[in-house]
């Protein structure tokens, strides 16, 4: 597991939690914590609250609270590098944020199934192995992220039904 990403999540989620928001670790830095298996994770995705509708809602928008969570970035010594992305980065480290609210949509995931965690103070949202398959298959039939994670996304679903 990355430690440093996992930490970072912490810092990061500990100032979200200040401004009333309790993030869901996404990704494969979420599936190492959930796992303990190493996946390389290349960078850090955040789900917080937002417009149910996604990308159909200017980026600038669909996220709620966006401009607190922008702020609150860059007082982390963050840099807004993509709006539309969500992205930010700083020292190497890319944070792109999401929207928890797809999660039903896009993966057939109820929100109120979502477990409630704490490590250090810091409250956030992690899926269980069952949920992460739901979201690895979901994302499997996006041809965009398939081709963008050159089918990582499989192995993971194959570990995945393993283990369950």
């Amino acid at each position: 597991m990355n430690i440093n990403k996992f930490d970072e999540f912490i810092i990061i989620t500990t100032k979200l939690n200040e401004i009333g928001i309790t993030p869901l670790l996404m990704g494969s830095v979420g599936l190492e914590v959930v796992t303990g298996k190493d996946w390389e994770s290349g960078d850090l995705d955040i789900h917080v609250p937002g417009d149910e509708r996604g990308w159909e809602v200017p980026p600038d928008r669909n996220i709620y609270n966006w401009s607190e969570i922008e702020k609150l970035m860059m007082n982390l010594g963050y840099e807004l590098v993509d709006l539309h992305e969500h992205e930010f980065t700083k020292n190497g480290l890319s944070v792109e944020f999401g929207i928890i609210d797809t999660l039903p949509s896009f993966a057939g995931i109820a929100l109120e199934d979502l477990e409630l965690q704490q490590t250090r103070g810091a409250q956030y949202y992690l899926l269980n192995p069952k949920q992460y398959l739901q979201v690895y298959e979901a994302s499997s039939k996006d041809s965009y992220r398939a081709n963008q994670n050159n089918n990582k996304d499989l192995s993971k679903i194959e570990y995945l039904k393993r283990i369950m």
